[in-house]
């Protein structure tokens, strides 16, 4: 498994983290750190929230409490910390859906702070892998097959996302663009919302980060078309990536990690990089990250920080060419 995780965490421009040895020192938590998830519960992002807070809780011998403040696309609960005093006692637990929302936030000139100048990220908690999905009754087994469907409706079908300007947003916007069809966008607070409604057939085509919608997929409630990530998914081996089936500018890394607000003294977060570096390596925890179909991250903050400004700087030109608005 370390093989693989080391190879991943390079592809994402990460390393393993240093020796638990070189764990900084000269910083202790007051009291209780809160954790801002910025989706609904139940979704992967507030699953590993919660698996990396009780793991923390433990080394660094606070209560760490995981909030869940949705909308937005995840810009509310960022705004959050955006603004939080920056002495480690308030943190961000996001996943790529933030580059996208920068990006679109951005160009519509809407931007209540930004990615580069208004956070300090820490460390990569994971890389997720993230799908794109089909109700059942839709007769599809991907992308060509379901936007052919899409094209025969009397109406443009449902497409549900994480929130406006999430990625499940921009991929959506990009694939009736590339592929000359029209969806109706449905924007939801978290994944285990939108997943509730595509479950029910009222949304027929969505996505998320793979292990919210697991277990429905391996009980034939929901069906794969296509891997968004960068490469395949190891628990859906056969599924294509979205690259594969032709629609390259759909893709995005799936990633979660920790963000403090910037200017968080540096002593601070190396505190919380080491912490985070080595939970994330933790037998227990680590298993747990595979099961959901991840792998554990743990990179530098500056590794960390490269890898979430890089996709940010390719997103925003898509973004500029489709014209995106976060409605």
């Amino acid at each position: 498994m370390l093989g693989r995780r080391a190879l991943l965490l390079a592809a994402a421009g990460g390393t393993l983290a240093a020796p638990a040895a070189l764990r900084a020192q000269g910083w202790t938590p007051s009291g209780p750190i809160r954790v801002i998830v910025p989706f609904a519960a139940g979704g992967t992002t507030d699953i590993l929230a919660r698996l990396f807070g009780q793991r923390l809780t433990e080394t660094l011998g606070v209560s760490i409490l995981v909030e869940n403040r949705g909308g937005g696309g995840g810009s509310i609960g960022a705004d959050l910390v955006a603004k939080a005093n920056p002495d480690g006692q308030v943190l961000l637990f996001h996943n790529s859906t933030f580059s996208a929302t920068t990006a679109v936030l951005e160009f519509n000139n809407r931007a209540p702070h930004s990615i580069e100048r208004d956070f300090a990220p820490i460390s990569l908690g994971a890389l997720v892998p993230t799908v794109m999905m089909v109700h059942p009754s839709v007769p599809a087994t991907n992308l060509a097959e379901f936007i052919a469907w899409a094209r025969a409706q009397p109406s443009p079908p449902f497409y549900g996302s994480t929130g406006p300007g999430s990625a499940g947003h921009l991929t959506g916007e990009v694939l009736q663009a590339d592929g000359n069809f029209r969806m109706e966008h449905v924007p939801f607070r978290g994944a285990s919302l939108l997943v509730q409604e595509m479950l029910t057939g009222r949304i027929p085509f969505g996505g998320d980060q793979l292990s919210s919608s697991l277990q429905h997929i391996r009980a034939g409630s929901l069906r794969p078309v296509a891997i968004r990530s960068t490469s395949r998914s190891r628990l859906l081996p056969d599924v294509p990536t979205v690259r594969e089936q032709g629609f390259p500018n759909a893709e995005i890394l799936g990633w979660n990690g920790f963000f403090a607000p910037a200017r968080t003294p540096e002593p601070v977060l190396a505190r919380l990089q080491t912490e985070i570096a080595a939970a994330a390596r933790h037998p227990p925890l680590a298993a747990r990250i595979d099961e959901l179909g991840a792998d554990p991250g743990g990179n530098s903050s500056a590794e960390f920080r490269d890898m979430v400004h890089a996709q940010v700087a390719a997103l925003r030109p898509i973004v500029r060419q489709l014209r995106l608005a976060p409605e």
